[in-house]
């Protein structure tokens, strides 16, 4: 097996990933909204979407979803409304202050980021500037 091999790239990838995503998770640590529903609120900065649109893109069923969204409803980060095309489909959408804890959590998750970053050589910056388009293939159309 080689360096450039898949199998030995997945592998690596997972576990740097994992670790990338406990990073960001440990900067929201103690909030009241988890990182599952800032995953939601952040589906929904472009506008309003099904709620089964939600669970197929988060991978739950659509009780699950409706849990998270009544747990977001609940506090004033979503409202949901009604598809003008069909008035018996459901949608969501960010209210305005969905919308700021949303922006208020991206910037605390790039302050520690830039953090981490800011630890590492110039060339180790420009070797990841350098991969950053490849891994925003992954699991793309």
């Amino acid at each position: 097996m080689t360096k450039d091999d898949p199998e030995v790239l997945a592998e690596q990838l997972s576990a740097t990933l994992r670790h990338l995503v406990l990073l960001l998770r440990r900067t929201t640590a103690g909030q009241p909204i988890t990182t599952q529903q800032y995953a939601v609120l952040g589906s929904l900065e472009q506008g309003p979407r099904r709620m089964t649109e939600l669970a197929e893109e988060h991978a739950v069923q659509l009780p699950t979803m409706t849990v998270q969204i009544n747990r977001l409803e609940d506090p004033g980060l979503v409202a949901r409304g009604t598809d003008p095309a069909d008035a018996r489909v459901r949608t969501v959408e960010l209210t305005d202050e969905g919308r700021a804890r949303l922006l208020a959590v991206r910037q605390a998750r790039i302050a520690r980021l830039a953090g981490e970053l800011a630890v590492l050589t110039p060339d180790e910056r420009a070797h990841l500037a350098t991969a950053l388009p490849t891994l925003a293939k992954l699991g793309r159309p």
